[in-house]
């Protein structure tokens, strides 16, 4: 097929967001990496209570909800579907991305410690942890690029229309990790959660609300893949395991799983 390279009618304008977007979600990402370790950023997931207890864990339930609602309900396609009547398909993507960003955003500002130690690693056992929380964020960024890092983020999208190009929505396939578990992005996720060299009150909340989140959210987003990808999804699903990878082979399926 022969590829226009004239660019669309507010192209460049889409361009734009789409990257300012992507900056937004960088600055967001660095800032995590500090806010949930405890490293150099001038809020933390952890630190001494500054509030009663029941009014911190109001708000920081508040915070979680507020995120958990966004970033699931943006990325259903039945609200595609209607959110596209009103944002131009090609910043769709961005602009789930900017909302998702300014939601942590909220969390960094207003997120309440609550003092307590659940545990506390020193030494080497502590330097492991931390090893492993890095290690986590290493999973997270390399599993992005592994399912398309640029079409996730947007700005695939955004610099097609630039180009005046179609979009071609990722296919299913099952790159590296993804021959392992379903759903790597998650591991690395959790990963991250739960590798806390000290783990306070808030950050237990936090590690137990978002890993509710994320077991919730993996029900919605497998059967929006059965929907789209139809069997070879459902062989796929049956045949790799979600979370946690298998300690003893397994026969390989009858019908090998690659993108179309």
């Amino acid at each position: 097929m022969e590829r226009t390279t004239l660019s669309k009618p507010g192209g460049t304008g889409a361009f734009a967001y789409g990257i300012i977007c992507y900056g937004v979600f960088l600055g967001v990402f660095v800032y995590a990496v500090g806010f949930i370790g405890g490293f150099l950023t001038p809020t933390k997931l952890d630190g001494p209570a500054t509030r009663p207890f029941w009014q911190a864990l109001a708000i920081d339930l508040g915070l979680l909800g507020l995120f958990a609602i966004q970033h699931s309900v943006m990325a259903r396609p039945a609200f595609k579907r209607w959110w596209t009547r009103f944002v131009p398909e090609a910043v769709e993507r961005s602009t789930y991305v900017l909302f998702s960003s300014l939601a942590l955003v909220a969390s960094f500002a207003w997120w309440q410690p609550m003092g307590g130690i659940v545990w506390d690693a020193t030494g080497a056992v502590r330097s492991i942890v931390v090893a492993l929380y890095l290690l986590g964020w290493a999973l997270l960024l390399y599993t992005t690029f592994l399912i398309d890092h640029f079409d996730l983020f947007g700005l695939k999208q955004v610099w097609r229309r630039l180009r005046g190009s179609p979009y071609v929505p990722p296919q299913f396939y099952t790159p590296s990790l993804y021959k392992v578990v379903r759903h790597p992005l998650y591991v690395g996720w959790l990963t991250i959660f739960w590798a806390a060299p000290t783990m306070t009150v808030a950050h237990l909340v936090f590690a137990l609300a978002t890993t509710a989140y994320i077991l919730i959210a993996i029900r919605f987003e497998e059967r929006d893949l059965v929907d789209a990808f139809g069997e070879r999804y459902v062989s796929y699903r049956r045949a790799t395991p979600m979370l946690i990878p298998r300690l003893w082979r397994r026969a390989p399926p009858a019908r090998k799983l690659v993108g179309s």
